[in-house]
């Protein structure tokens, strides 16, 4: 029988049968340094059995992740050089990150924040840091957007959102507002009218991203949550990371972004893997995700394409680094056929 709350211990998932007895020693080495939470929907959806479990190699410990390896940094791709108050990143011009806390429903174990989340990582911006980081947004007109992230804003209560959201309609010159979260996919309970409502409470245009990585992410229950956000009018995007074992086939990632679109959510980006400590075992090479975007583009539909980017570490933005088609004097089609172009007169 599935947990009926959320495991946050390398024993409570032993206890669970999510992991063997005899690996307990080595994993709580791991929980102790990367937090551990999988929420009863995640934990459900793991099949103990099944060593390559997609779902388990996102959310369980492993002894990997005590491994660093070369280029991997605790801040991969630089909020903290681009943090001028806390909880703000002003790395482009025109949008910044407000991350009012560092929980997160679940903790993934791949993830570039992972020095930050979690018990031990940042915490929550306390009344006088929040004020901070909301002078921060009014002073600065160029800022079009704020993507409230984290951490997961959605792990707030709706009247701590909707508060976030009042005080952004105050500012004039933010006109669109994207929260980023994985909540309606591994608590889809918590998406309910007062959250969706507290979502709409800044009066901008509102977006929600949301974050999963395999297709069976998005249950029935998933799906039914997203409907209340976009039903509401409000539009959905996706992100998702590719990664080793998990995603990283056609046919995984093609079930993933058709599931997507399928609940009204518009792919968005697959973002390649930071260099976040201990990840190197679920990162794959860049020449590999241009070849699953090529199997994608033959394959389905373009409203199922999303955008491959990398973060360039260091903190100098993302760029898009998916295959090219046009060569000097030909064009390649998705079976890989080239053709002359322009075409002879």
């Amino acid at each position: 029988m599935p947990p009926a709350h959320t495991l946050r211990s390398a024993q409570a998932l032993a206890d669970a049968g999510l992991i063997a007895p005899e690996r307990l020693p080595a994993l709580e080495r791991v929980a102790a340094q990367y937090a551990v939470a999988i929420t009863a929907d995640m934990a459900a959806l793991i099949e103990p059995a099944n060593a390559a479990d997609p779902i388990a190699r996102q959310f369980v410990p492993q002894t990997a992740e005590l491994v660093s390896a070369p280029g991997e940094d605790p801040d991969p791709i630089g909020d903290l050089t681009h943090s001028p108050v806390e909880g703000i990143v002003h790395r482009y011009p025109d949008r910044v990150l407000l991350k009012p806390t560092h929980t997160c429903a679940v903790y993934c174990r791949f993830c570039f924040r992972r020095e930050m989340v979690g018990p031990e990582g940042l915490k929550t911006l306390s009344p006088d840091q929040l004020d901070a980081a909301f002078a921060y947004v009014a002073s600065h007109p160029e800022i079009w957007e704020v993507i409230v992230t984290g951490g997961d804003p959605l792990v707030l209560s709706p009247r701590r959102l909707r508060d976030i959201g009042e005080r952004l309609a105050k500012i004039e010159h933010v006109k669109v507002v994207r929260f980023h979260t994985r909540v309606p996919a591994v608590d889809p309970a918590a998406i309910t009218g007062e959250m969706v409502d507290a979502l709409k409470a800044s009066g901008k245009a509102v977006y929600v991203a949301l974050h999963a990585n395999h297709p069976r992410e998005l249950t029935a229950a998933a799906r039914a949550a997203c409907a209340k956000i976009v039903d509401a009018g409000v539009p959905m995007i996706s992100q998702t990371v590719l990664l080793a074992g998990i995603n990283d086939d056609p046919e995984t990632l093609g079930a993933l972004m058709r599931a997507f679109v399928e609940t009204r959510i518009k792919p968005y980006y697959l973002h390649h893997h930071d260099y976040a400590p201990g990840t190197a075992h679920l990162r794959t090479s860049i020449a590999e995700g241009q070849a699953l975007m090529k199997a994608l583009r033959g394959a389905i539909s373009g409203l199922c394409q999303p955008t491959y980017i990398l973060d360039i570490p260091g903190g100098h933005g993302k760029v898009p680094v998916g295959p090219a088609y046009l060569g000097d004097q030909s064009v390649e089609d998705p079976q890989g056929q080239a053709h002359p172009y322009p075409p002879a007169g």
